[in-house]
């Protein structure tokens, strides 16, 4: 009974979070800044090359891919800034999120006390570490894709005004 007991609780957390995620303001979360923000050791998110992420990272299950009222977390073919900024949003939201998963795994200790609740806890936060890292790895490099966006899409404005006037 603890085992199911801790199994729902996982899974209550799970679908909870996904509401919880979604009404978030996005305006809480910067990319920016802590927690958000690219430690120096990441160097740019290519630390996690030595996990060999480009291998897994699109294997992983993508809740967007069966959640509608998700933002998609795949860009168009031909990008604008601000649908890659959206997307740098929600990549710190799912980040935010699957670290709260990680921290509310410690709740399974309350219905199954001793190791096997421990356990089962352990892997609850084994689970959400690659996710986490997921977004830690794409973050920088949408980061970088939005200014070069920005830019050209600048170049663009600046050369359109010029030959109108």
């Amino acid at each position: 009974m603890p085992f199911l007991k801790s199994v729902l609780y996982v899974f209550f957390c799970g679908v909870l979070s996904h509401f919880i995620g979604e009404a978030l303001p996005r305006k809480w979360f910067h990319y920016d800044r802590f927690p958000f923000a690219a430690w120096k050791w990441e160097r740019g998110g290519r630390i996690y090359d030595r996990l060999r992420i480009r291998e897994w990272k699109d294997r992983m299950p993508d809740l967007s891919r069966v959640m509608k009222d998700m933002v998609p977390k795949r860009l168009p073919l031909f990008p604008t800034a601000a649908q890659v900024r959206r997307l740098i949003q929600e990549t710190c939201v799912a980040e935010a999120v699957h670290v709260a998963l990680c921290i509310t795994a410690y709740g399974i200790e309350f219905f199954w006390a001793g190791p096997m609740g421990s356990f089962l806890a352990l892997i609850t936060i084994l689970g959400n570490i690659p996710f986490i890292i997921i977004q830690r790895y794409n973050r920088p490099m949408l980061v970088a894709l939005a200014e070069r966006l920005e830019e050209r899409e600048e170049r663009r404005h600046h050369a359109c005004a010029d030959s109108v006037g």
